[in-house]
C-alpha cells in the first residue's frame, strides 16, 4: 500500500531523513518508534506532503506522491492524525467531524458522524462542546475521528497517545485494536511499547534520520538490547 524508498528531506540547509525506508500493506498496523529528534515527524510530514523530499520517492498502492500537494495525497485515501492534535478551537466537535466528511475513496460502509460516536461515546456526550473545551484525550478522540471521517485507506496518527492519562490512553489503545480488527491500515507513532507489541505487525526502529531496525513483534520483544539501545530514555 505505501511504499517510502531512499527518502531526504532538509530543513533549511540541515538533513533531517538519510534514506527512510518502511512500507506498509493493506489491513497491516506498522510502527514507526525511536527517541524523541530522531526523524519519526519529518518522516510523516514528508510523506504527507507537509515538507517536501529532496530525494527519494513515497508511492501509495502503486503510484508516487511525492511532489504532489498535501491535499491530493490526503484525497488518495491517507489520513493523518497530527502531533498536537490540531482540531478546529472555535467549532463544536460536530463541526469538527462534518468539516473532514468525505468517501473519495467510495468506501462500502463509510465512516458517518454516528458511526464515529458509537466509537467515541464520550464525543456524542461532547457533540456540542467546541474544541477548545475538551480535555486532551476527548481532543485526541475528535482528532481520531475526524481522521476517520475521511474514510482514510492508511491512517497515521503521531505521537498516539503522548500526554493522555493512563484510562484514555488504554481507551486509545483498544480503539486502534478495533480499527485493526476491521482491516484499517495504520502507520502509527509512539513510545509505549507494551501496547504497540500486541497492536502491531511490525516495527521499524528510526535513530538519527533513518531506519536501523525493522521486525515482527515477537523480535523487538526477545531483543532487551535492541530496546535499551534505541529507545530507553
Amino acid at each position: 500500500m505505501l511504499r517510502v524508498r531512499e527518502l531526504e528531506s532538509f530543513y533549511g540547509g540541515s538533513q533531517a531523513l538519510f534514506g527512510m525506508e518502511l512500507g506498509i500493506d493493506a489491513g497491516e498496523v506498522v510502527t514507526l518508534m525511536g527517541r524523541n529528534g530522531m526523524g519519526k515527524t519529518t518522516t510523516v510530514h514528508t510523506i504527507m506532503g507537509l515538507m517536501p523530499a529532496r530525494r527519494g520517492t513515497v508511492e501509495f498502492e502503486g503510484k508516487r506522491v511525492d511532489g504532489l500537494p498535501s491535499f491530493r495525497i490526503a484525497r488518495l485515501g491517507l489520513g493523518l492524525v497530527p502531533e498536537g492534535r490540531q482540531i478546529f478551537p472555535n467549532l463544536s466537535v460536530r463541526e469538527n467531524l462534518i468539516a473532514a466528511g468525505a468517501n473519495r475513496t467510495n468506501r462500502p460502509s463509510p465512516w458517518t458522524i454516528e458511526r464515529v460516536y458509537e466509537f467515541f461515546p464520550r464525543l456524542a456526550e461532547r457533540q456540542r462542546n467546541m474544541g477548545n473545551q475538551l480535555s486532551g484525550g476527548e481532543q485526541q478522540m475528535l482528532a481520531i475521528g475526524r481522521a476517520l471521517m475521511t474514510n482514510p485507506k492508511l491512517l497515521i496518527l503521531d505521537e498516539a497517545t503522548e500526554g493522555l492519562a493512563p484510562l484514555i490512553r488504554q481507551e486509545i489503545w483498544d480503539c486502534l485494536g478495533r480499527l485493526k480488527r476491521e482491516g484499517q491500515a495504520i502507520l502509527v507513532i509512539d513510545k509505549n511499547i507494551s501496547h504497540l507489541l500486541p497492536l502491531a505487525d511490525r516495527h521499524h526502529i528510526v535513530e538519527k534520520g533513518r531506519v536501523v531496525w525493522t521486525g515482527s513483534s515477537t523480535a523487538l520483544a526477545g531483543d532487551k538490547d535492541l530496546q535499551h539501545r534505541y529507545l530507553g530514555v
